[in-house]
């Protein structure tokens, strides 16, 4: 029998995918649940596994080519006699006359089991670890058991460098250095007396003038969210916040490797519990109510585009937990290892742009949620005192974008109102 192997849909939003690389060389044996192909997702590049076992017969489409979710990518043949069959059929660009209907998705993402500590697994490993593309693959050229390895990479993640140190290699390769992604990790710049590091610009696409480049496939699903953005209906409310005691707050306790990102992230979650309708989104049904509280924040991608990464349930954790989720998120979002539900389950979002100086801005409202808020630059300011004179607070300026079909100005305004209070007289309490 020959069977098709399809493009697989990894997210909700994917159309069409981007073949990464081929695990799997033409003619290798393919076991059933083994990885045969990289496959770039909307903001990811997903292992994806075999339904089939037998040979990979022939790639129609090979890496670096993109085809539509459910299309024919490769065949497998269940017996090495059938592969010249299945080639002579991939010429001819007929189906498999053995072939079942094809089905939307052929190929799955690989497995993934949790072991309580942030780990993923591996088919077979005892550790219950993931391992990068390339490490799988040099492990089988030096034929390293990837079940006897402790991974080095984000999560546990097993990496080539690993395999070539148990394999008593050292790489040869020539390292490649990847632009950091921009991480959100100071949403309000501190006083003068700490200063604060220049934030990282986004490396453009290198082109001439005069030459258009293609999007890439992150960029194509920033274009498909914005324009379904422009179904919903909006209105923006904005609010002045002074900022002077988180600032303190954050000099307190940034050695410990708190952000002030996961700060304004733990302040809304905190807020969102009071206005769940914020956390909400609209279906036809009626509005639909989120059980978990997950705060996605904005990160530009170096090579085009953006991603947010999620802190799920960000009301649920303390502040030193929830700053090593997010350096962690940031770290796996350059190498785009994220997993879909790492960047898609944001029930609300924070777009900042005050750490390049930034004071106000509006923000486009993400689809499936009812609020984002743009976070500006914190800046001295001369304001009156309650005794009548004159004193310099810090105040930033925030811009609140919501859905008018289920959020209306009053419920934006208390939220606002609240989370202006807690970050102004209890930012203490976001450490408890």
């Amino acid at each position: 029998m020959i069977n098709e192997i399809f493009m697989p849909a990894l997210s909700s939003t994917m159309t069409e995918g981007k073949i990464v690389s081929w695990v799997k060389s033409p003619g290798d044996k393919v076991e059933k649940g083994e990885t045969v192909v990289i496959v770039e997702s909307d903001k990811a590049d997903m292992d994806v596994e075999s339904f089939y076992e037998g040979y990979l017969a022939t790639v129609i489409v090979p890496a670096g080519e993109t085809a539509a979710v459910g299309a024919a990518i490769a065949l497998v043949a269940e017996t090495e006699a059938e592969i010249a069959q299945a080639k002579q059929q991939a010429q001819a660009g007929s189906t498999p006359a053995a072939a079942p209907t094809p089905q939307p998705v052929a190929v799955v993402e690989a497995p993934v089991s949790s072991n309580g500590n942030g780990a993923t697994s591996i088919p077979g490993s005892s550790d219950r670890q993931m391992v990068s593309p390339r490490a799988r693959k040099l492990a089988k050229d030096l034929k390293v058991d990837l079940t006897t390895l402790k991974g080095s990479g984000p999560h546990g993640r097993i990496v080539a460098e690993d395999v070539e140190a148990a394999a008593g290699k050292t790489s040869t390769a020539v390292p490649i250095t990847v632009a950091p992604a921009i991480p959100i990790t100071s949403a309000i710049p501190t006083t003068p007396a700490v200063p604060v590091a220049k934030p990282p610009a986004p490396v453009a696409p290198s082109a001439q003038p005069g030459q258009v480049v293609a999007l890439n496939t992150l960029q194509q699903a920033v274009v498909r969210n914005m324009n379904a953005s422009l179904q919903v209906p909006v209105f923006r409310v904005g609010y002045t916040i002074t900022t002077d005691q988180l600032d303190k707050l954050y000099k307190q306790i940034k050695s410990k490797g708190v952000t002030m990102t996961a700060l304004l992230a733990k302040a809304i979650a905190m807020t969102l519990q009071k206005h769940p309708i914020l956390n909400a989104f609209y279906t036809e049904q009626g509005i639909n109510y989120r059980t978990s509280i997950n705060v996605a924040v904005a990160v530009a991608m170096a090579d085009g585009g953006l991603i947010t990464p999620v802190l799920q349930n960000a009301d649920q954790m303390d502040i030193y937990s929830l700053s090593r989720t997010w350096k962690d998120l940031v770290d796996r979002s350059r190498s785009k290892q994220l997993q879909p539900d790492e960047y898609s389950t944001g029930g609300f979002t924070i777009s900042n742009l005050g750490m390049f100086g930034v004071d106000r801005f509006d923000a486009i409202l993400p689809p499936g949620q009812a609020g984002i808020l743009a976070v500006g630059a914190s800046q001295p300011q001369v304001v009156a005192t309650p005794d009548g004179m004159f004193g310099v607070r810090t105040q930033m300026q925030v811009n609140l974008t919501c859905d008018h079909r289920i959020v209306y100005g009053a419920d934006a305004a208390a939220f606002l109102k609240d989370l202006a209070q807690l970050i102004e007289t209890d930012a203490q309490s976001l450490t408890l």
